[in-house]
């Protein structure tokens, strides 16, 4: 199998204030940790991940008093207004062959196996792939008053996760692409715009982002399992 030069991209320039708290959401804490720390863990600690780029907002005065800032794998770089503003601010520091992990800082549950069904998978076939996770619950569409309009089919939908793993200069190349950046609402999407194929790998459904404060108690009860 044919080796990859792999770094994660942690994007953590979002401010989060559906969670309601005074700090970013990344800065809480969960289980005696910050969340961004759960998140970092396992990409720092995989052997194949050489280098870690953390993408932090402008005015971030929180990441430096973290111990995990002074890791030797981690670099950081200042994102922009939108996601994919700080996800291209990260790339740019990236060798263009290697491959890319971009995952939410507010995602601390994620798992070494799912990361290494990622990695593996894109070894094998060299196109970018991402985790998700099936949709199980009835799905509806409603107006914007909140009246159902009709139910929409679940077979083959997918809850998009992250990590989502690209060759780097492929990447950058979707994302340039595309001329209004906001119907960018992730990596995947900006390949999709573009034409190129992405595989979705079902990854443990407890890989939850958190935007409100349920999802922490609820984070902490899987970290703690």
């Amino acid at each position: 199998m044919n080796e990859l030069n792999l770094v994660a991209v942690i994007v953590a320039a979002g401010i989060g204030k559906r969670v309601g708290a005074e700090i970013p959401k990344q800065y809480l804490s969960l289980l005696g940790k910050t969340i961004i720390e759960h998140s970092l863990a396992p990409f720092l600690n995989h052997p194949d991940i050489y280098k870690v780029v953390v993408s932090l907002a402008e005015n971030d005065q929180w990441f430096t008093q973290l111990e995990i800032a002074n890791h030797p794998k981690i670099e950081r770089v200042i994102g922009g207004e939108a996601r994919v503003d700080s996800v291209l601010s990260a790339l740019k520091v990236i060798n263009d062959d290697d491959y890319v992990l971009v995952h939410d800082a507010a995602r601390p549950c994620i798992s070494r196996a799912d990361i290494d069904k990622l990695i593996t998978h894109v070894r094998v076939s060299k196109q970018g792939a991402i985790l998700g996770s099936r949709v199980r619950d009835t799905m509806k569409r409603s107006a914007p008053d909140g009246k159902i309009l009709n139910t929409v089919e679940r077979e083959n939908l997918w809850h998009a996760l992250t990590p989502q793993m690209f060759q780097n200069h492929v990447l950058i190349k979707a994302i340039s692409s595309v001329k209004d950046t906001h119907n960018i609402t992730d990596e995947a999407s900006a390949m999709e715009m573009s034409g190129l194929p992405v595989t979705i790998i079902e990854g443990r459904s407890d890989n939850l982002k958190i935007t409100r404060y349920e999802d922490l108690q609820l984070a902490a009860l899987y970290l703690s399992q």
